[in-house]
């Protein structure tokens, strides 16, 4: 662990839950998620992904290799969830064992060093009854301090829909963090050259995904709701000022009573942004206590060195320290080896 007072928390990292490949394979619905995902993929981009998920097999599922991934980055503790490939063709039954399978590795996992790994589960959001007592089940059962969601609950049905209104208050009443993760892009075959799927699609879903939850006042009526979301939020912190606009000048925009950058401060977001100088306009953006760290361990498209990073960024000492992971403590709660603070956390 190290020396310095605070510890540091990487809040985006994966784990390979080989159950519930095991449970959904045949499955009608994850061909037609497979038939998909290739279509948008391209045959490159597509070949590359199989060749790049065999080879990190042993990353995403070995404890001892991440545990010392994390000792060369510097990172203390690291919040794991699952690949989040999404599951919203399963139907009702399908979704409840997929969930709990899910679930239950990623806390087994976990328990193995609780001290530096923590749980963080998944909900079937597709059937929102169902997903409301999935996030009773994974904070009080198993102790999870966060559920992991996609950009959408299922196609048709988006995170500002009133049929999850239940969910978001249950959230908010339980105090449990809802991490947004993208899995590609609903805009299909149009990127499917040079890994578009991801560079592109993964950033424009997230900030789709954010923007509904800004002009839909979810915020303004859960005010004590946990949102995180991954990949420094997408594209959306960085063009802010075009959804303000819209919201001064239009009616029909006009939906909140505070401007959607209001909305956006009450958002954690993460690290994942590649330069310093994305970092510091990410902080200016969002602000220095919604920032976490984030490194997408252990795909391609994460990075190896978050602290170090977050170092490069040229932040001032307070910042840094709410970074690297006082912000995750105001957002998970109460974390191992942090000094004691108020309620609210490290500020």
């Amino acid at each position: 662990m190290t020396a310095h007072p605070v510890p540091a928390v990487d809040l985006h990292a994966h784990l390979g839950v080989r159950a519930v490949d095991e449970l959904i394979a045949g499955e009608p619905g994850l061909a037609r998620q497979r038939e998909t995902d290739a279509a948008a993929l391209g045959p490159v981009s597509l070949a590359e992904n199989v060749r790049q998920i065999g080879s990190l097999g042993p990353r995403l599922t070995d404890v001892d290799l991440r545990l010392e991934a994390m000792d060369r980055a510097g990172t203390d503790i690291q919040a794991v969830s699952a690949v989040p490939l999404p599951h919203a063709w399963a139907g009702r039954e399908l979704a409840e064992r997929v969930t709990a399978v899910s679930n239950e590795s990623v806390a087994v996992f976990c328990a193995k060093h609780p001290d530096r790994l923590l749980p963080i589960g998944s909900v079937a959001l597709q059937h929102p009854d169902l997903a409301v007592r999935q996030l009773r089940d994974a904070s009080t059962d198993l102790g999870m301090r966060g559920v992991q969601i996609s950009t959408a609950a299922a196609p048709g049905v988006e995170l500002d829909d009133s049929r999850l209104a239940e969910f978001w208050a249950a959230a908010e009443e339980l105090g449990v963090a809802v991490l947004i993760h993208p899995w590609g892009c609903t805009l299909g075959p149009r990127l499917s050259a040079y890994y578009l799927f991801n560079t592109v699609g993964n950033p424009v879903e997230t900030a789709l995904a954010l923007s509904r939850i800004a002009f839909s006042g979810l915020l303004e009526r859960h005010p004590a709701l946990r949102i995180w979301a991954a990949h420094g939020g997408g594209y959306l912190p960085t063009y802010l000022g075009r959804a303000d606009h819209a919201w001064s000048v239009r009616p029909d925009a006009q939906t909140t009573a505070e401007p959607p950058s209001a909305q956006l401060r009450r958002i954690w977001v993460d690290s994942l942004v590649y330069s310093p100088q994305a970092l510091r306009h990410l902080v200016e953006a969002i602000g220095p206590t919604q920032v976490t760290l984030g490194s997408d361990y252990p795909f391609d498209m994460g990075v190896e060195n978050p602290v170090e990073r977050l170092l490069a960024a040229g932040l001032d000492a307070a910042t840094v320290t709410a970074v690297r992971g006082g912000n995750a403590q105001r957002l998970l709660g109460p974390l191992p080896g942090f000094p004691h603070t108020p309620a609210g956390g490290i500020r």
